[in-house]
């Protein structure tokens, strides 16, 4: 009985509107890693916040993927409040490169609220979180 609930909770997750998140997340992790991989190994001494924040921002997505493919109510209520760090990262760092834009030496995934990414690092977290809220009450 137990199986068969979590079996439909994860169906609820990539469901629908589910499916376009998780694929959107992905290219989000594809992105975003490959970037920071790159830049890390080539030329991490110019600008190492940026880069490590771009990674750090790689690993948070891979996550909230990994979860919303679980699906399960543990999985659902983990991406929430992945989600939700993730937006307070997109918001800090954002509001941060606008204030201060010599802050860093190269843009992040998050810089100016991800407008490198088409303003996708901004919206992809309240949309998830919109999603999530109403997977719950599904």
């Amino acid at each position: 009985m137990v199986a068969t609930e979590e079996k439909r909770a994860g169906q609820r997750l990539i469901g629908g509107p589910g499916i376009l998140l998780v694929w959107l997340y992905g290219v989000m992790v594809v992105g975003a890693v490959s970037r920071s991989a790159y830049q890390i190994a080539t030329e991490f001494d110019r600008a190492p916040l940026a880069y490590a924040l771009s990674a750090l921002a790689g690993v948070v997505y891979g996550f909230i993927t990994y979860t919303l493919v679980r699906g399960g109510e543990r999985a659902r209520k983990a991406a929430q409040v992945c989600c939700a760090a993730e937006l307070v990262g997109v918001l800090t760092v954002g509001t941060w490169t606008l204030v201060e834009p010599s802050a860093f030496a190269d843009a992040t995934v998050w810089s100016d609220y991800g407008m490198g990414y088409l303003f996708i690092p901004v919206l992809l977290p309240l949309s998830a979180l919109y999603w999530l809220r109403r997977a719950r009450t599904a």
